[in-house]
């Protein structure tokens, strides 16, 4: 700034053409930061979700066939015992008879 500039310490109104200088800011960017911030957050919150989503569903499908797998293996080994001895006990014989 001159000091014989006499529009320098004018404040600039509606209908005057102010120019902007940004030389840090890339090109590219839109006018608005906020938004473009607001976007990403809501572009990395939607796709954070969405790949917890997957990553639960593909864990409790692990899980339940594990439990159901457990649940089969515990089933072949004491049904047969279990069935035994219940027709043992109805029909009066000990196992030992």
């Amino acid at each position: 700034m001159q000091d014989d500039d006499p529009t320098a310490d004018r404040i600039p109104i509606l209908t005057d053409t102010v120019e902007t200088v940004t030389p840090d800011r890339p090109r590219g960017l839109p006018d608005d930061l906020e938004t473009l911030i607001a976007e990403l957050q809501t572009e990395l919150a939607a796709s954070t979700f969405a790949l917890t989503e997957h990553l639960l569903r593909n864990a409790l499908t692990e899980i339940e066939s594990a439990l159901f797998e457990q649940v089969a293996a515990r089933l072949r080994q004491e049904l047969p015992e279990l069935v035994d001895g219940v027709l043992r006990k109805h029909f009066g014989r000990d196992e030992d008879g």
